[in-house]
């Protein structure tokens, strides 16, 4: 069954990639040419895109359990402490961009930018646990691409600190302890091409809400 949950993962993440020209934000990242206005209202955007993930999960993680699924609570509490975690390194990344503590607490969020935790918490509260597994885990390996060449470009191109960049390389280091998780919940519950389809389905909105994420402060 495992082999079989890796080749569904592979097979739905390689189907849901997002087109070349799909994030219009890291491209910019990349070469220098982004803003740090625009790198500030990144940091500002996902405070709010942990608080509401880290409660997802950690409500996904409570479904899971209760259901007598281990395998799905075992994978949703990890994602719940990473998103922990992730907010820890989140701060220096808010120093490097020249933010402050009043311009946290001032910040309005973006409709565009909120969407993509908007459904996740609607997945928290109506998706199967191991179908919103393989979803999430074909959309992490975008989000984590996408970090990898934000992190390398702060570096080379904004000469942020080491420190500044823990953010960015925290999701884009490799995780085999979140892998071997994630593939043993979507073994635990995606067994039908029902079921399939309708983590393709939550997978695609996840892949075009994370898109508008990055695409609503390229815009702006």
């Amino acid at each position: 069954m495992a082999g079989t949950a890796r080749e569904l993962v592979e097979s739905v993440t390689a189907e849901l990639a997002p087109a070349k020209d799909a994030n219009r934000l890291v491209p910019q990242i990349a070469t220098g040419s982004a803003t740090v206005h625009a790198l500030a209202a990144l940091a500002l955007e996902q405070r709010h895109v942990i608080a509401s993930d880290l409660r997802a999960f950690a409500f996904l993680a409570d479904r899971s359990a209760g259901a007598g699924n281990s395998a799905c609570a075992e994978f949703f509490e990890s994602l719940a402490t990473g998103e922990t975690l992730a907010l820890e390194r989140l701060g220096a990344y808010e120093t490097a961009c020249g933010l402050e503590a009043d311009g946290l607490e001032r910040y309005e969020p973006l409709a565009g930018c909120q969407a993509y935790p908007a459904y996740v918490a609607w997945l928290a509260l109506n998706g199967e646990p191991a179908l919103v597994a393989l979803a999430l885990t074909a959309n992490f390996a975008a989000w984590g691409g996408y970090c990898a060449t934000v992190a390398e470009a702060l570096r080379g191109r904004y000469g942020f600190p080491d420190e500044a960049c823990g953010f960015f390389d925290f999701f884009a280091e490799p995780a085999p302890d979140l892998e071997r998780q994630a593939l043993a919940a979507v073994a635990s519950g995606v067994h039908s091409d029902a079921q399939t389809t309708l983590a393709r389905r939550y997978g695609r909105l996840l892949q075009s809400y994370e898109a508008m994420f990055w695409n609503t402060l390229a815009d702006r």
